[in-house]
């Protein structure tokens, strides 16, 4: 017999025993999008490279989530396709390895020549550069200074 939806009886009784599946979106909020965000990066970060990848990396004490940033110049492919092809791969790796990452702030540029190579090879180099960016250590909030054991005890100058 089957129940007002069409559903049979036996299918709708049934109870999913999959476990829950993780996770792996790529919100708004794990995004990069505005200039001032970007030039941050550029300013305060690492660079990491390979041949046809370049990754700047700011990993931030005071950032609660790894974010992602993605540049493919027409100098790397004149035709949107390809440019377009290079950030969905991107996107889509960054998604998968996110939680790996520290809380920070990524760049990806494409260089020349990234739009020849098979997306195993852009996978592989992307991957190289994130597990070089995974040992990196935060950088601490601006304007903070280090406390020296002591410094306290100091008598102040009379001068």
């Amino acid at each position: 017999r089957r129940l007002a939806g069409g559903t049979p009886r036996a299918i709708a009784g049934t109870v999913n025993t999959l476990p829950p599946a993780t996770p792996k979106t790529f919100p708004p909020s794990a995004r990069l999008r505005a200039s001032a965000e970007f030039q941050a990066v550029f300013k305060g970060g690492r660079r990491l490279s390979s041949p046809q990848l370049r990754l700047h990396a700011h990993v931030r004490a005071e950032a609660t989530e790894p974010r992602l940033g993605v540049a493919v110049s027409k100098k790397v492919d004149k035709r949107a396709v390809g440019r377009n092809r290079i950030k969905r791969l991107a996107r889509e790796l960054f998604r998968h390895e996110r939680r790996h990452l520290p809380p920070g702030d990524y760049v990806l540029i494409a260089q020349p020549g990234a739009s020849q190579l098979p997306a195993d090879a852009l996978r592989a180099q992307f991957l190289q550069l994130l597990e070089r960016a995974r040992s990196l250590k935060p950088t601490p909030p601006p304007g903070t200074m280090p406390t020296t054991p002591g410094a306290s005890e100091r008598p102040a100058s009379d001068s």
